[in-house]
């Protein structure tokens, strides 16, 4: 069965820090790239950081590059969004998604390239 499953959102004030994870099942987490977008109420999914899993290959966007990291655990099949001086404007529904690699990596950012996505978890960031 296909499931992406992401957990670790909440509310935290701005400045502050939350570690996002996306557990896969195996068939889908190998060699494939994994994608974190988030949506903003009235605002399109924008995509903000991938990886190809077991490579440490990874792309952000402008947006969230030097505050957002990515990384993974195989043994786990997870990857992990660690956000760092959050802001009000990162306040989202966050998702993360599955799909084969296309190149140059930061193609990977266009949702078009995912075939499976998770149900989201909601990250608020107040002022």
């Amino acid at each position: 069965q296909v499931q992406l499953l992401e957990s670790g959102g909440g509310s935290v004030q701005a400045g502050g820090s939350l570690k996002l994870s996306c557990a896969a099942s195996i068939i889908m987490y190998s060699s494939k790239c994994i994608g974190w977008f988030r949506q903003a109420p009235g605002r399109e999914r924008e995509g903000i950081a991938a990886i190809v899993t077991g490579s440490h290959f990874t792309v952000y966007a402008d947006s969230t590059q030097g505050r957002f990291t990515l990384s993974e655990n195989m043994t786990r099949n997870t990857v992990y969004l660690e956000m760092t001086d959050l802001k009000p404007e990162d306040t989202a529904m966050y998702y993360c998604a599955n799909g084969a690699c296309a190149y140059p990596l930061v193609s990977m950012l266009d949702e078009q390239y995912y075939q499976h996505w998770g149900q989201g978890t909601q990250v608020t960031v107040s002022s």
